[in-house]
């Protein structure tokens, strides 16, 4: 993955960030070919140290490998890709 230590875990439907012992969590729901990120959440000793932002940069490096789309139901991430214009190409269609 681009975003060096970040890693899907799958069985818990989240994506992954360890940092000085603790771990930040960006969860999701697959529905098909598209991942809704539904929660972000950063441990209170990691805020303010832009370790969300590391966390969905390399979620979404992760969901474009696979070639699935996104859907930001969770507003930091939905924030974070409106803040980078060449992540919004990943943005699932409204239905």
């Amino acid at each position: 993955m681009s975003e060096a230590g970040v890693t899907n875990n799958m069985s818990e439907h989240r994506y992954e960030l360890a940092v000085d012992g603790a771990v930040a969590i960006a969860a999701y729901e697959q529905r098909g070919d598209v991942i809704a990120f539904t929660h972000t959440e950063v441990p209170e000793a990691l805020e303010g140290k832009g370790i969300a932002g590391r966390l969905i940069k390399g979620a979404l490096a992760d969901v474009r490998s696979q070639g699935l789309k996104v859907l930001p139901l969770c507003s930091f991430v939905a924030v974070w890709i409106d803040r980078h214009p060449e992540q919004q190409d990943l943005l699932a269609p409204h239905a």
